[in-house]
């Protein structure tokens, strides 16, 4: 089994594609992948905090130990390359079942129901 990427988007501003952040070496946005099986219905997000290596030193200072999970770093804003850096992370990601997929993704970007247990 195998996943695809049904759309991007963000809370954070009206258009990923045309969006140009204020400062070009200085941004973070959050960024939700909406993924699915490739043959079946449904999507479930993944949620990713795109930023730059300026922003994460402003947001947390510089002698400050981050841990990049659920991040994706770019120097300069770049929406084809946010789109084939979350592309190329779901292409990676096989199962046996949607579980283990989303699973897989989930070491990337938040899945929405990372830490959903039924029985509880």
């Amino acid at each position: 089994m195998r996943a695809v990427l049904r759309r991007l988007h963000s809370p954070d501003v009206d258009d990923l594609e045309t969006w140009a952040p204020e400062s070009g070496a200085c941004f973070g946005v959050l960024v939700q992948a909406f993924v699915g099986p490739q043959n079946g219905k449904g999507e479930e997000s993944f949620d990713f905090t795109v930023c730059s290596p300026e922003w994460l030193a402003r947001r947390h200072g510089r002698n400050a130990a981050v841990l990049g999970r659920h991040h994706l770093l770019l120097f300069d804003y770049d929406f084809d390359e946010v789109r084939r850096a979350i592309e190329s992370v779901i292409n990676s990601a096989e199962g046996q079942n949607w579980q283990e997929i989303a699973s897989k993704i989930a070491r990337h970007g938040k899945w929405e129901f990372e830490d959903y247990n039924p029985d509880s």
